[in-house]
């Protein structure tokens, strides 16, 4: 969105020329203080059982402290360009960061459920900025250039933050006190202090930008109750839940809403939904919605898989799932240089592809299944999912202004939450729903493989639509009109 005042600057290139050492340093500045926020998590994900035993206090109320950090989360993300334009790109980083460290603390200090809770929504805030504004920063520094080797590095802990999460998080559990999970992310937000402050270009002068407080009103609650109907549904009755279904039918009016009042405000509305006529952006989005289930939901099913179906302690599942980082790992590099030069069409098939066959021995998988089959499937599976978001991530941004990368950023981060917790919310569904009536162990075994195939259906769908991606990446001649609008006619 290009506020009023801005500079037109020159569109993203569409051509990989190679981003300079100083967008390096960028790179791996925003990477520390990233990786705090999202290892801290997944790590927190497989304490909650301990922490509502330490804290005295139910599960139902610990559950909170996910619940709140998510929701806090949803409520900052819509803001996040506004705040950028206003403070400046440094300035709001190191200023959410700092935040970040101060509710890190704090939890790590927390005598109670309700103080925990309230920590936790402090890092959800400071965390609402953080996501956008990683990916926004380092665009907007490459100026485009190589797009999907840079993206390959920043998202180094987005895509592996579920897979160590549960390690590290059940290490620390079995060794030591609880709050070490939260001391952790101490030393990342202190060097990423430190190397914001050397690595980042410095702000001009704080300017006063104008905030879309009607949109405002209705994104960010908007948000918040889908995500939180969401999280609901994924307990027993499901969608026909009442804390269910009247969360997510109010949060998809007032998004519905806010749509319909940012389209009457071009320019001036909190997030320029008109960019989604930039089919780059709006296919990319609808990918990483997708991705989303794919990656997130199964991350639900396959630590309960090793636990309740096979019998492993909580931190040998999450040592189970290794492998599936470690492929992950191998491919995101390779896959982020591909789509530099041949584009993400056939690049995000063939990952999905390759999910798919990874995801499919678990479809009928028992407790008697091979472990070395399990280990290779997991393995399989990775590899797929870094060919899936390397080429995902980069897409979004091609052929926009560097005024339109804030924006841009909010929706993809958006899209790429609520897949995650609509993933969660039905395969949580499909799988407690067979439990409940499972009376053997071939019972419980038929739930996960159930949830599995719906693993599959997703995946699948995300080998079709990948097909409709842009292809190979066009030339310079075919970039985005210098007008400060996304291209008219998109690269299919």
């Amino acid at each position: 969105m290009t506020s009023t005042g801005d500079v037109v600057a020159a569109p993203v290139p569409l051509v990989d020329e190679g981003p300079d050492p100083q967008v390096w340093r960028i790179v791996w500045a925003v990477l520390v203080g990233g990786m705090a926020v999202l290892f801290d998590t997944t790590i927190v994900a497989v304490a909650l059982h301990t922490l509502a035993t330490d804290l005295h206090t139910s599960v139902a109320t610990i559950q909170w402290v996910s619940t709140g950090y998510l929701l806090a989360m949803a409520m900052t993300i819509p803001i996040a360009g506004w705040a950028q334009r206003s403070l400046g790109s440094k300035r709001l980083w190191m200023a959410a960061l700092a935040l970040f460290l101060v509710g890190s603390v704090l939890a790590s200090l927390a005598w109670s459920a309700a103080s925990l809770i309230a920590f936790r929504v402090v890092q959800g805030v400071a965390g609402g900025f953080l996501m956008p504004l990683m990916s926004t920063l380092v665009i907007q520094a490459s100026g485009g250039r190589a797009l999907g080797r840079v993206m390959s590095v920043v998202s180094l802990p987005a895509v592996l933050g579920p897979i160590l999460g549960p390690v590290v998080g059940g290490l620390i559990l079995q060794h030591l006190h609880w709050s070490w999970m939260f001391w952790v992310n101490v030393p990342f937000c202190v060097a990423g202090l430190v190397l914001a402050s050397a690595a980042l270009p410095a702000d001009g002068p704080a300017r006063r930008a104008p905030l879309d407080v009607v949109g405002l009103a209705l994104m960010a609650p908007g948000l918040v109750a889908v995500l939180w109907g969401l999280s609901n549904a994924g307990k027993a009755d499901g969608f026909a839940r009442e804390d269910a279904l009247t969360p997510l039918v109010t949060g998809i009016v007032l998004l519905g809403c806010f749509v319909a009042w940012a389209l009457r405000r071009p320019g001036r509305a909190l997030v320029d939904v008109m960019l989604l006529r930039h089919w780059p952006l709006a296919s990319s989005s609808l990918l990483l919605f997708l991705s989303g289930v794919t990656l997130y939901g199964a991350m639900l099913l396959l630590p309960l898989y090793f636990q309740q179906e096979r019998g492993t302690t909580a931190l040998q599942a999450g040592l189970l799932l290794i492998p599936q980082g470690l492929g992950t790992f191998v491919s995101r590099s390779q896959a982020g240089r591909l789509s530099d030069t041949v584009g993400a069409r056939w690049l995000v098939a063939t990952g999905f592809a390759v999910v798919a066959v990874g995801t499919a021995p678990f479809a009928f998988a028992d407790r008697h299944t091979s472990d070395a089959l399990i280990v290779v499937a997991l393995l399989v599976r990775g590899v797929g999912l870094g060919i899936v978001t390397m080429p995902l991530m980069a897409l979004g941004y091609r052929g926009l202004q560097r005024s339109q990368v804030p924006d841009a950023s909010i929706i993809t981060r958006i899209a790429q939450q609520v897949g995650s917790s609509f993933g969660t919310a039905l395969l949580a569904l499909v799988l407690t729903s067979t439990i409940a009536v499972a009376g053997s162990a071939t019972q419980l075994a038929g739930a996960f493989q159930d949830a599995f195939r719906w693993t599959l259906v997703f995946t699948a769908a995300g080998v079709l639509l990948a097909l409709a991606l842009p292809g190979s990446v066009p030339d310079a001649a075919t970039q985005a009109s210098p007008t400060g609008s996304a291209a008219r006619t998109p690269v299919r």
